[in-house]
């Protein structure tokens, strides 16, 4: 059996018994545990009452965080001529077409969100056995597939996040850093649970929302009070 360190053994002991705690408690909880040598990323956890298998209880969204995410997103763009300078001017770290396509598909993947162009899409349908698994194939759902690419280069820029459903039900994302005020931190998280219950598909029954969990990068989860972390 794997010896348990001491930090990890302390923050089991900080976390043993504490469930269902107020969004404030839990970031307080999570904030004090986050002892790594790095700026750990506040991760949210949300178990849904929903089969993503079926299509009528798919839960996809985008949401802009009021106090980003504290990480450097870097963005990836198809687009041509004007747009691919609108794209250039906004931030992007990568814009291409046809190239871009070839850089992909040789297994160059240096970017967290893609945006394309309408026109674009033939070419980046080609990677979607590639993009697809990776949550990184451009939608139009969630504002990816644009005329308007400065607008999406700057709210992924700025603190943007996508949220899909996995097998199980389960939506995760980073809300913040531990190195965030409290406050802020509290904010993101509300205003992304705000987001998930907004995006309730017409084909979900009974209990959406089944729980609600905070961690850090390193350390263990914190159940939260689903009615204080949607403000019920």
């Amino acid at each position: 059996m794997a010896k348990i360190g001491k930090r990890t053994a302390a923050a089991r002991e900080a976390f043993a018994g504490k469930d269902s705690l107020s969004v404030e408690d839990a970031v307080a909880l999570v904030k004090s545990n986050a002892t790594a040598k790095f700026d750990e990323t506040v991760e949210i956890a949300m178990n849904l009452g929903v089969d993503p298998r079926h299509a009528d209880q798919m839960v996809r969204g985008v949401v802009g965080l009021p106090n980003g995410t504290g990480k450097d997103v870097r963005v990836a763009v198809f687009a041509r001529g004007p747009k691919a300078d609108e794209a250039t001017a906004a931030g992007a770290d990568i814009v291409g077409a046809e190239d871009l396509m070839e850089t992909i598909q040789s297994g160059k993947i240096e970017f967290d969100r893609c945006i394309a162009t309408p026109d674009m899409m033939p070419i980046v349908g080609r990677l979607g056995k590639i993009l697809g698994p990776r949550n990184l194939m451009p939608n139009p759902k969630v504002g990816t597939v644009t005329m308007d690419v400065g607008d999406a280069v700057k709210a992924a820029k700025g603190g943007e996040v996508q949220f899909k459903a996995e097998k199980a039900g389960v939506v995760h994302a980073g809300v913040g850093k531990a190195s965030f005020d409290a406050a802020k931190l509290a904010e993101n998280i509300r205003a992304f649970v705000d987001a998930v219950s907004k995006a309730k598909p017409a084909g979900s029954k009974g209990t959406y929302m089944k729980k609600v969990s905070l961690s850090s990068s390193m350390g263990p989860g914190v159940s939260v009070d689903i009615e204080n972390a949607t403000g019920n």
